[in-house]
């Protein structure tokens, strides 16, 4: 994958640093208990045997966004105790959320992702029922999206899963001839490359108008602002989760921007049966968020900073006790994820313990600590970080990462590191690779050279092909590839025994679990 900015709706790490580490320690994976009855308060998830997360990573839906605001679940509560036409309910709604955001409309959908997919709906359908009954067939529709290259990313899958085509532009000469009789819109992540040059929100923007072409803005974790900012500069329709900085209903999201449009996509949405029908917000969510808008204009914005700042400087007090252990704050760059971050510096060969062994005792804990990024490892002796972000923390959670971290970086567990095997086998040469999956099978193939201890080579399967990196240690072998395939970069990491012509074991492939492998020479 390409680097991330930290204001996106991030993946976790596969919970390996260790073990890609080559790293040997007692620290076991978090076992899941046999469920006893589910209990209705405090132990409610441990109670079906899962643990829970002090959040020191940030808005990450993988760990559930972020906490809901006690008046959105007061909301939530009390909209489940009747029944009201939900067209009715929306257009209320969409009133009130033009009135508190100053955008012409707006309505609740069931997350970001499901934003743009209703959004990409009314851009091809419009409020046309036979046009929306014909939705994924886009045949004698308008059929493409054109997208800056910057802004290619794993969640425009909800733009593409209506049938259109991407079409990637790097400059603004490629993004006006783009824009033709088949462009049913533009969609821009909004990100730092999104905010100069010439393919920025605003030059886009106004080229787009020029050509009659709306333009959605993905802004996901940003800060809802007020006048909405990409609107202001241009943008017909703008996306937002709810359940991350808004602190609504995890399962909800908001698209605000020009009125007609933006009903048009509450249209081609559930309850109404069109593409969108399987995408449901429900009262509850809509309700729900709709309070969330509501506390955002009565939050107090610059107390919530203070509290953030107090808990690192909570944090970075404890963690430089420890000699050796430096501190700075990180100021965000953009309006994703906007808050301040702590990040520790130590020499590893110092402390004695490195900054990815310090993430994964603490996600692997009691208390289940996740922080936002770490630095570091035995082999590739780099300098040693831990980032922690207090976006999502909770009041308390400061104390509890604090001692936490100051403890190991104390008085550190004993880590061995075995000494790396010389390789005992050469897999130079053609490999056809099976891949079993949760569900199904694929084949592929790897180009391997071997120089003494590391590998290179060529992957593909039979749409991807790149570069494959790795190294052999004894009879084992580890190789890596990433591959990217529209807006996602995918990422399989083989590791396995060789004995003869045959090698056979595991691939790890990131959020999609892992897969099992067995291969043969060519």
């Amino acid at each position: 994958m390409p680097p991330k900015k930290m204001s996106r709706r991030g993946l976790f790490r596969s919970g390996a640093a260790l073990a890609a580490a080559g790293v040997s320690a007692s620290i076991p994976e978090p076992a899941l208990a046999t469920p006893a009855a589910l209990e209705l308060g405090g132990n409610l998830y441990e109670s079906i045997g899962v643990t829970p997360i002090v959040n020191c990573r940030g808005t990450y839906t993988i760990i559930t966004g972020s906490q809901t605001l006690p008046e959105v679940k007061r909301a939530m509560e009390a909209a489940s105790n009747a029944y009201v036409h939900m067209d009715e309910l929306m257009e209320a709604v969409g009133q009130r959320l033009a009135e508190l955001t100053k955008a012409e409309w707006g309505i609740v959908t069931a997350g970001c992702a499901a934003a743009l997919t209703h959004a990409t709906s009314a851009c091809i359908a419009g409020g046309d029922p036979e046009k929306m009954q014909r939705v994924p067939n886009l045949t004698g529709l308008k059929n493409e999206v054109v997208v800056p290259r910057y802004s290619r990313n794993e969640y425009d899958h909800a733009v593409r899963m209506l049938g259109v085509k991407m079409v990637e532009v790097e400059t603004a000469a490629q993004f006006e001839a783009a824009l033709g009789p088949q462009t049913a819109m533009v969609m821009i992540l909004s990100c730092p490359a999104a905010e100069s040059g010439e393919l920025s929100i605003e030059n886009a923007c106004a080229m787009a108008r020029r050509k009659g072409v709306p333009v959605i803005v993905d802004a996901a974790a940003e800060t809802l602002t007020i006048p909405n900012i990409h609107l202001q500069h241009g943008a017909h329709m703008v996306a937002y989760s709810g359940g991350k900085c808004l602190r609504g209903p995890q399962a909800a999201g908001l698209l605000l921007g020009q009125k007609d449009l933006v009903r048009a996509a509450w249209i081609n949405s559930a309850p109404h049966h069109a593409f969108g029908r399987s995408l449901k917000a429900g009262k509850e969510e809509i309700m729900g968020m709709l309070a969330a808008v509501e506390m955002w204009l009565k939050r107090d914005h610059d107390a919530e900073w203070k509290q953030w700042q107090a808990w690192l400087d909570s944090i970075a007090e404890q963690a430089t006790q420890v000699a050796g252990v430096t501190s700075e704050v990180l100021q965000p760059e953009d309006l994703s994820n906007h808050a301040p971050r702590l990040r520790l510096h130590w020499d590893a060969a110092r402390i004695g313990i490195t900054g990815t062994e310090v993430e994964d005792i603490l996600w692997h804990g009691q208390p289940r600590i996740a922080v936002n990024d770490a630095s570091g490892t035995r082999r590739d002796g780099a300098p040693s970080s831990l980032t922690i972000m207090p976006y999502m923390m909770m009041p308390g959670d400061d104390k509890i990462a604090a001692a936490a971290i100051r403890k190991l970086l104390a008085n550190p567990p004993h880590i061995t590191v075995p000494e790396p095997e010389a390789p005992a086998v050469d897999v130079t040469g053609e490999w056809v690779a099976d891949l079993t999956f949760v569900s199904g099978s694929s084949r592929h193939h790897l180009t391997i050279e071997q120089h003494d201890g590391q590998l290179s080579g060529v992957y593909r399967d039979d749409v991807l092909s790149g570069k494959l990196t790795g190294a052999v240690e004894g009879r084992r072998v580890t190789i890596r590839s990433g591959q990217r395939i529209e807006g996602a970069t995918l990422h399989y990491e083989f590791s396995g025994d060789v004995a003869g012509g045959r090698m056979e074991g595991v691939v790890k492939l990131g959020e999609y679990g892992q897969a099992r492998f067995a291969a043969q020479r060519a």
